[in-house]
């Protein structure tokens, strides 16, 4: 089949790669986010899509709304029979979704109908879920909610952060695209309608939702803060200024200690929550490189009573 991509970050190139290296479809271009300022300099950068379509030679769109006439007419003389879809962070039309023969078949990283939305791997994690993985899907208007061709399961690591689970599912789910649409140009696959039960919705993460609430219980400051990593990436105030803090360790040989009191230890640095403590991982202190949470409180030279809220 002729074959428009659509999707922007690095989570989309394996499926994008899969795509393009079927001996049985052409992907004839892809679609991605405009160019976008990035990093401390605020360069603009071609998204991971974007570039790893240069690569290959396809052409690339980058309509700033798929609604946009001239980015509808190239894709109507492109003639595509399908566009697969992986985190392309933009809304689609019904006048975009009409073009394709066999319409829009997105790649969504969730069992659908659970963690609808823009983060559904934060939200499994950050909910505790054990067993996650992707689901391929029909684009219809309503977010998230078009009849499945397939599905695969992954069980989240105990100690898994959202960047690496979020890495495997990609990958696992390039797999799954390209099964899905093999199984559209063959005609032999049918989507269904989701179950009405079990629907719930991850919103974009905001860097107020990564703020840690250390009187929350261990487990769930462990949930939040894998949820958060890499992005936005969690943070506590600490003597009135902000600090980034990575993934922390549940710890069961530690006697109590008040919410957010910071004990330094020799080879770990502990924070009370409302239940047992939590031993800190990485922080990065404002103008420092990230660190062992041992290494930032041997430099700061932590006083007993001391809190991180």
């Amino acid at each position: 089949m002729r074959l428009v991509f659509a999707g922007t970050p690095n989570a989309a190139v394996p499926s994008l790669r899969a795509l393009v290296d079927s001996p049985d479809h052409e992907v004839v271009a892809v679609v991605t986010r405009p160019d976008a300022p990035a990093g401390r300099g605020k360069a603009v950068h071609r998204s991971e899509v974007g570039v790893t379509a240069d690569e290959y030679g396809i052409e690339v769109l980058t309509p700033r709304k798929a609604g946009d006439p001239d980015f509808l007419a190239r894709l109507t003389e492109l003639a595509p029979d399908c566009c697969p879809v992986v985190a392309y962070g933009a809304l689609l039309p019904n006048s975009a979704l009409a073009i394709p023969k066999h319409g829009w078949v997105n790649l969504h990283f969730s069992l659908l109908p659970a963690w609808r939305g823009a983060a559904p791997v934060q939200g499994a994690i950050k909910h505790g879920d054990e067993i996650t993985g992707a689901t391929t899907f029909q684009i219809i208007k309503e977010l998230d909610a078009g009849p499945t061709y397939g599905m695969v399961t992954v069980a989240i690591g105990a100690t898994e952060t959202a960047g690496e689970l979020l890495s495997r599912l990609a990958v696992v789910g390039a797999q799954l695209l390209v099964d899905t649409v093999d199984g559209i140009a063959s005609d032999g696959l049918r989507a269904q309608e989701q179950p009405a039960d079990g629907i719930s919705y991850a919103a974009k993460v905001t860097v107020e939702d990564a703020h840690v609430d250390f009187g929350a219980p261990a487990l769930a400051v462990d949930r939040l803060l894998r949820s958060v990593t890499p992005d936005p990436g969690g943070w506590g105030v600490f003597r009135g200024e902000r600090i980034k803090l990575g993934p922390v360790s549940l710890v069961d040989d530690a006697e109590a200690l008040p919410v957010g009191e910071v004990l330094v230890q020799r080879k770990r640095v502990l924070v009370g929550t409302a239940t047992a403590p939590v031993a800190l991982g990485q922080v990065q202190a404002a103008g420092k490189k990230r660190m062992a949470a041992t290494d930032w409180a041997r430099g700061t030279r932590i006083e007993p009573g001391e809190r991180l809220s």
